[in-house]
């Protein structure tokens, strides 16, 4: 196993479970009605302690990788002057913020008040922001970087609030079937539809933004990062697709045919859920590719 296979698979874990902690979050923090916040925040602990977790690790990982392909060679991660070189580079600097609110997020776990949600939440949508200021989106200087770096920020947002927020549903959706917590589970998903259609128009038009700065349109397929691009577009369309699909031909059916909508729904979501799995792994491989 390559050192590049190493850290394209850490930069998936990575991006995947900031993604679903901040999912989790927007539904447990904002979406659900104050009652159903505790209940709902208390089921997702696990999700969000794995999560977070996963955050912090595969952030040590990214750096410890990127420090062996700076130096050319996976043995030099262990020397101290490799690292102090990699934390000294503009995405050294960045990521030592990701690493500590990726920490802050996990201490912020072993507290018991009642502001913890939000506290998590704001930590996750810090580091989502701080993920716009390394990579591709950091390619521009002076007020256009500022401008894509804030675009790519909200294309972050957005994507975690729509992708991250699938697994979610699908256990909200589970509450929604309990008499106790059926009408704070099915507000929540209300509003996660509701505000869903924003996240996917901006998660949409912020990306089409951010390919503008980084390759221009139209967009030629000539090189393999463009053509990964290409493979994302098509998979972000078919996630679109099935979005609507389950908006509005499925939840107008849920009265009807025994429960037949609803399972046709989780299934449907599923789906949904794979392609955004797959998105973010076709997102980590062609990151590190050159736009030309």
């Amino acid at each position: 196993m390559t050192l590049d296979f190493i850290y394209i698979l850490c930069r998936a874990f990575h991006f995947g479970a900031l993604m679903l902690f901040v999912g989790s979050l927007f539904f447990s923090a904002l979406l659900a009605p104050r009652r159903y916040q505790p209940q709902l925040g208390q089921r997702f602990m696990p999700l969000l302690s794995g999560s977070a977790l996963l955050v912090l690790f595969s952030a040590l990982a990214i750096l410890a990788a990127q420090a062996g392909l700076m130096s050319g060679d996976w043995r030099n991660i262990s020397q101290p002057a490799i690292w102090r070189a990699v934390l000294s580079t503009g995405f050294g600097q960045a990521w030592r913020l990701q690493l500590l609110f990726a920490l802050l997020a996990c201490l912020c776990l072993l507290w018991r008040g009642a502001a913890r949600q939000r506290l998590l939440l704001l930590c996750g949508f810090i580091q989502l922001c701080i993920l716009a200021l390394v990579g591709h989106a950091a390619m521009q200087a002076g007020w256009p970087g500022v401008i894509q770096r804030l675009n790519h920020a909200v294309h972050l947002t957005g994507a975690a609030f729509w992708a991250g927020g699938l697994l979610p549903l699908l256990w909200v959706m589970r509450d929604a079937r309990q008499p106790a917590w059926r009408g704070e589970a099915i507000y929540a998903m209300m509003r996660f539809s509701r505000y869903g259609h924003l996240a996917v128009a901006l998660t949409l038009i912020s990306g089409m933004i951010n390919t503008a700065f980084i390759v221009g349109w139209p967009l030629p397929v000539n090189n393999p990062y463009r053509q990964w691009l290409l493979l994302k577009i098509g998979l972000v369309s078919v996630m679109v697709g099935t979005a609507l699909f389950n908006r509005y031909y499925l939840v107008p059916r849920f009265r009807q045919a025994e429960g037949e909508a609803q399972r046709r729904f989780m299934r449907a979501t599923q789906f949904e859920l794979l392609l955004a799995v797959a998105v973010v792994l076709a997102v980590s491989l062609f990151a590190t590719l050159q736009p030309e």
